[in-house]
């Protein structure tokens, strides 16, 4: 008798991405198996994912290990942290550690965590050498994404939701995006395994909370179920039109770009929209503007420096970047 089908499914997505890393490996010619981590708050998302690389590394030939980070953020973290290390220590992972960091202010406060977690989870694969972290985004997640994305109005990429891979040379691997969250703590539950539950996913002053337990079940009572696939298969689209996309701007900007950074205003307006703007965003972040700081709104008043010219000055944007029409050149420059 196999598996239940919720563990079984949380394996395949697991195996499948070892696979990956492992073609990977194997094509740098490296002759040590890899290590992969998994990042682990304890949460059922994690936990089953933590169980679900357990099981597959070792008979894929690949080192398994785990990371908790402590954000500081709630009275008991740290012993919440020791207790996770544990789990995972029982799950034979190895290595199995726990990283303490200081959560900042810029940003918002969901925004400073991420950023803190991220930066311990790159400092770990490198300390260990780790060939992948595993995080244990699920489709639920994905749909939230996209619709935060939505709100935002920040057009196709921001609709594309969370990408399987990310991170330098593809480090961060999202094997649970075809997984549902409710799969994921069905496999916790039937393999006996302790999840704790983040109060914070339940705190209305976060916005991805209210959209989780408020948005999202009201989408589904007034369209049916099914609301959360169509959302992450919209994100699946969105990214192929997306990475198309980008791929065209980035021919493009080398046809505008002329010296010393700036862009040729007459080349930019024979460009469809929704490649001028491509570049527009990418010569903008290039000059120092933050990309999280930057919304759509930010890149149309810029656009229109082009399409609706009427000796307007220069623009203000995020990172202290400003833009201002010079004769028939666009100039970026910071500071």
């Amino acid at each position: 008798m196999g598996p239940h089908p919720a563990v079984a499914a949380i394996r395949l997505a697991v195996r499948r991405v070892l696979h990956d890393v492992l073609n990977r490996h194997c094509a740098q010619a490296r002759t040590e198996p890899p290590l992969v981590l998994v990042a682990c708050s304890g949460g059922a998302d994690s936990m089953a994912l933590a169980s679900a690389l357990a099981f597959e590394a070792p008979r894929l030939g690949v080192r398994a290990g785990g990371v908790t980070v402590d954000h500081g953020l709630q009275a008991g973290s740290d012993l919440r942290a020791a207790e996770v290390v544990l789990r995972l220590r029982s799950l034979h992972l190895d290595p199995a550690e726990a990283v303490t960091v200081r959560v900042g202010k810029a940003g918002g406060p969901e925004a400073a965590a991420r950023d803190a977690r991220y930066a311990a989870l790159d400092a770990a694969a490198e300390r260990h050498g780790a060939a992948a972290v595993l995080l244990g985004h699920t489709r639920d997640d994905q749909a939230e994404t996209v619709l935060l994305g939505l709100a935002r109005g920040s057009g196709t990429r921001s609709l594309s939701g969370m990408a399987a891979t990310t991170g330098h040379l593809g480090r961060y691997r999202r094997p649970f995006l075809g997984v549902d969250r409710q799969t994921a703590r069905t496999a916790c539950l039937i393999q006996s395994l302790p999840v704790w539950d983040d109060p914070h996913n339940t705190d209305p002053s976060y916005t991805r909370s209210r959209l989780r337990h408020e948005g999202l079940p009201a989408l589904e009572k007034a369209l049916g179920k099914g609301v959360v696939e169509a959302l992450a298969r919209t994100a699946q689209l969105s990214r192929d039109d997306a990475d198309a996309l980008d791929s065209w701007a980035a021919d493009a900007e080398r046809t505008v770009r002329g010296a010393e950074g700036t862009l040729d205003v007459a080349g930019l307006y024979a460009l469809p929209p929704a490649v001028r703007r491509r570049v527009l965003r990418r010569a903008v972040i290039d000059a120092g503007a933050p990309a999280g700081s930057l919304f759509a709104r930010h890149i149309e008043e810029v656009d229109r420096l082009i399409t609706a010219w009427r000796g307007q000055g220069g623009l203000n944007l995020p990172g202290r970047v400003g833009v201002r029409r010079q004769g028939g050149r666009l100039v970026i420059r910071q500071g």
